[in-house]
């Protein structure tokens, strides 16, 4: 089932025609969801904040168009993440990179530890260049599959498995107590 239909049907709006599809009701579904994405894209929640606010602003200018489009969803969220990538494109030309020192990981039941833990995995997806990043938050954030951000950032699928792999692995270099051998690899001693 596509987004656009999947929506439809949560909503209650299956019976009603496209243009019929209020933008109220738009918000009221999807604003948590579009909020989630533009915490992990850019890292900070009045970023975040800022960046579904100017988003729905430019959707409420143009709902009569998005309400006829079959997937109104796709296109509220390729225009946040158009914004998204504006900002980014801004923010790398004023601030210089910051290295910051992470790859301790957080002992079981410590919640301090976990949201720093959760504050560097941000971090170092902040680090990502811009596509990578929004392929890595699209697929582990919002579940979308390789047609659908394909779709999403006019780019081919293919072009979404390979920023994709990067994207994991750079994260991965990052955090290398997380990505160690798992147990049924052999590890250096092992005969």
């Amino acid at each position: 089932m596509d987004l656009a239909t999947e929506w439809k049907l949560r909503t209650g709006l299956d019976e009603a025609g496209p243009a019929q599809i209020d933008f109220q009701g738009f918000v009221a579904t999807r604003s948590a969801a579009l909020f989630r994405g533009a915490l992990v894209l850019t890292g900070n929640r009045e970023a975040a904040e800022d960046l579904v606010q100017e988003t729905l602003e430019r959707a409420c200018r143009k709902w009569r168009t998005i309400a006829a489009k079959d997937a109104p969803d796709a296109y509220v969220r390729r225009i946040m993440v158009n914004l998204a990538n504006d900002r980014w494109r801004r923010f790398r030309r004023m601030v210089p990179h910051q290295d910051s020192d992470g790859g301790e990981r957080a002992a079981p039941g410590d919640e301090y530890g976990r949201i720093d833990s959760r504050d560097q995995l941000v971090r170092a997806l902040q680090r990502l260049p811009m596509r990578m990043r929004t392929v890595v938050v699209l697929r582990y954030f919002h579940d979308l599959s390789d047609a659908e951000i394909a779709a999403d950032l006019r780019i081919s699928p293919s072009t979404v498995r390979s920023q994709l792999a990067r994207g994991m692995e750079r994260l991965r270099s990052q955090f290398p107590a997380l990505s160690g051998p798992s147990p049924r690899q052999p590890t250096e001693g092992t005969r």
